[in-house]
């Protein structure tokens, strides 16, 4: 009987959700372990799960791994769990684009919306408008870069006929769009994106996963 894996988190932060989502999708036993942000992420016994200090990470009683950076976290548990490839492919080059759009998540989704979040949100002074206006510019072109390949692909999913854990992956930083990028229209500019996210939004596990406690959204 698997055990379940425990997920740190500190909230409805993106990447601890998409972890989240994919345990969910896997139908795997897991717990959410809250962690106080920013004073136990960057103290013991925490830091000895994550030297980055930051969230999530997960440590699996099953086989004594324990994992930070959402990505890897992702490519652990489909290649330790995914045994009936629900979630992934192993033919090529379907496994290698899936990988593809994953490393494009972690690299040249989350940082932009991550950094756009920080200045509307955190930084100590007023923002000032060209800084975020890069990383709004930045959130369009991405958007459009998936929107694009989309129309494209023709098939609904990232790669193949199917949603893989590269779509889910997208899901939770794209779920911050109304609230960072105001008016935007993006289901007039993006509708194939716009029809594949709420696609996505519409899985029983993703649903599930998003009406936790540990992810409501607050604003």
């Amino acid at each position: 009987m698997v055990q379940p894996i425990a997920l740190y988190t500190h909230g409805p932060t993106p990447n601890p959700v998409k972890v989240a989502i994919v345990l969910e999708e896997l139908g795997l036993p897991w717990e959410a372990k809250h962690i106080e942000f920013p004073t136990e992420n960057k103290s013991e016994p925490y830091i000895s799960v994550n030297p980055n200090g930051r969230v999530p990470s997960i440590e699996d009683p099953n086989t004594g791994v324990n994992l930070f950076e959402s990505g890897a976290i992702i490519e652990y548990l489909i290649d330790t769990y995914d045994k009936e490839h629900k979630l992934s492919y192993t033919t090529s080059p379907e496994k290698y684009l899936t990988q593809a759009w994953l490393h494009f998540q972690v690299s040249g989704q989350g940082p932009y919306f991550g950094q756009l979040s920080w200045f509307m949100n955190f930084h100590p002074e007023v923002c000032i408008n060209h800084s975020a206006d890069r990383y709004r510019n930045e959130i369009k072109r991405v958007t459009k870069v998936v929107d694009a390949h989309l129309k494209k692909h023709g098939k609904g999913a990232l790669v193949g006929g199917k949603v893989t854990y590269a779509d889910l992956a997208f899901l939770p930083w794209f779920r911050l769009v109304p609230f960072l990028m105001g008016d935007w229209d993006f289901k007039s500019e993006c509708p194939n994106f716009a029809e594949w996210f709420q696609s996505l939004l519409d899985r029983e596990a993703v649903k599930k996963t998003l009406a936790m406690d540990e992810f409501q959204m607050k604003r």
